[in-house]
């Protein structure tokens, strides 16, 4: 198995659902109309009831219930509700992938875009960009699993997914990794070039003649991410941190280790748990 052949493979390509592909359409567009979006979730009934569950969940604590499509965007914002269709487009194609369980694949997703999202927010990264490509950045992974079940199989049994050298390994066994699969189907699926591009990055941020912020800042994320999930233990967090990508983001590692700004980082506030920071978004896992 190589890249180009696995992405050459037309009976196993995938292909997402025709309104995530038409609302990936609109990322980067400031004035798409709250109506043109409602018209696209209004035609898919399951899109619709996920929709309205996600606005009336605990995550936005709102006083009243939300009963339409479009008071459900108003309420979420066109971010959110971009975020929410594009992964029901993308978890739907992969509803059924041979080898992978899916609930910690997509529950390590998710918090890979919160903690993403949460960085954004104390550097110059835009929000909505971290938090998607944190919640997209393992597709490659599931194609993998779906277009090679059996030499997915051999490698898991070696080495599970969601371990810390799992990158390394991959490019050694295949010459590739999950993150090479996941920007190449991206730019399959005509994603923006805004995603794209840090796509590509997200293994090796300070690789790349051009420093992409974003895709440091959700390698840090899925770093935090991974070691919540297997529950590392300090001294191996300590031991691991990402200190390089970090200081090319200009902040200091106080949102996950308890030290003190090294000379020239911003100084950060502790990340909450990142069991808090999804708390109410599983809904768009569903």
């Amino acid at each position: 198995m190589d890249l180009k052949s696995l992405m050459e493979h037309h009976s196993k390509l995938p292909t997402i659902a025709q309104v995530a592909q038409r609302v990936l359409a609109s990322f980067g567009s400031e004035d798409v109309r709250v109506g043109e979006i409602a018209d696209l979730i209004e035609a898919d009934p399951v899109l619709s009831a996920k929709l309205l569950r996600l606005a009336n969940s605990s995550y936005f604590q709102l006083s009243r219930s939300v009963e339409s499509v479009d008071d459900a965007i108003r309420v979420m914002g066109m971010a959110m509700v971009r975020q929410l269709v594009v992964t029901g487009g993308i978890v739907g194609t992969f509803a059924n992938t041979p080898g992978m369980a899916l609930r910690p694949f997509w529950t390590h997703s998710l918090y890979t875009a919160c903690a993403a999202r949460w960085l954004a927010e104390h550097s110059d990264v835009h929000g909505e960009l971290a938090f998607t490509l944190g919640l997209l950045h393992g597709i490659g992974q599931l194609h993998m699993h779906s277009a090679a079940p059996v030499a997915m199989q051999a490698l898991d049994l070696q080495l599970p997914v969601l371990h810390a050298d799992r990158l390394a390994f991959e490019k050694a066994a295949l010459g590739f990794h999950f993150l090479d699969v996941s920007a190449a189907l991206a730019r399959l699926w005509n994603f923006p070039s805004t995603l794209v591009e840090p796509m590509a990055q997200i293994a090796e941020p300070l690789a790349g003649p051009h420093f992409s912020e974003a895709a440091a800042v959700v390698h840090l994320a899925a770093w935090h991410a991974r070691n919540t999930l297997l529950d590392s233990p300090p001294q191996d967090i300590g031991a691991h941190y990402p200190h390089a990508v970090a200081a090319r983001l200009g902040i200091s590692s106080g949102w996950v280790l308890p030290e003190p700004a090294a000379a020239g980082l911003k100084a950060m506030p502790p990340m909450p748990s990142l069991h808090e920071l999804a708390h109410g978004l599983d809904g768009m896992l569903d």
